[in-house]
């Protein structure tokens, strides 16, 4: 397990980016923005993997520009962004829910502007998957942290295999963990914690949190 401890003061206390192996080959590319092709990469992943807080751990460290939600902004505008940091050389981060996609039909950050779509389109792909059970793990724990919830190794060991694999799942877990464990006055057991993942609905096979 890998944490970055942010060089920020964010709100709500202290945050970490938690890492796994699944993690590792985005957390080398960011720390080497020196190769990226056309000192470019585009950061995507899930809702709530932590590709907002990598981005702020990037500008914060002097690497270069961050732009999060760089998809929902003005095309003219970024492709400005795009062309700066090829005049002055430095390295350009940014984040989307989907990578760069050419297709029509394919599900990714289409971009409507010819010139912009073929420029990021050779930028470095950073892609966040599913979490490993290392991360999800991790995320648990960081979470709970957070909250100041105490949860034993067996609490643990005992959820792992139970949740879908997705940092959004994890995190949705612990806010019901969170506050089962308020309403109880009682600290997170494992029926406490069989008792948070039968509030979880399932629908269609997939995890569907009620507390997002």
């Amino acid at each position: 397990m890998t944490q970055i401890a942010l060089p920020l003061e964010l709100p709500g206390g202290d945050e970490t980016i938690v890492g796994g192996p699944s993690l590792q080959p985005v957390f080398a590319a960011l720390q080497a923005s020196e190769a990226w092709p056309y000192h470019t990469a585009v950061l995507s992943g899930p809702p709530r993997s932590g590709k907002s807080l990598m981005a702020r751990w990037f500008a914060a460290s002097g690497a270069g520009e961050a732009i999060d939600d760089a998809d929902r902004i003005d095309e003219v505008a970024l492709f400005h962004h795009w062309n700066r940091a090829q005049a002055e050389g430095h390295a350009l981060l940014l984040v989307a829910r989907y990578p760069v996609v050419s297709a029509p039909d394919s599900t990714g950050w289409h971009i409507a502007l010819p010139d912009l779509a073929s420029r990021l389109g050779a930028a470095l792909p950073l892609m966040i998957g599913a979490p490993d059970d290392a991360l999800l793990r991790a995320l648990l724990g960081e979470h709970a942290r957070r909250r100041g919830l105490a949860l034993g190794e067996a609490v643990l060991d005992w959820l792992l295999p139970r949740i879908e694999r997705s940092h959004a799942a994890a995190e949705a877990l612990i806010m019901t963990l969170d506050r089962l464990s308020l309403e109880r006055k009682a600290p997170v057991t494992l029926a406490l914690a069989r008792e948070a993942l039968a509030e979880r609905v399932y629908g269609h096979g997939h995890w569907q949190p009620r507390l997002l």
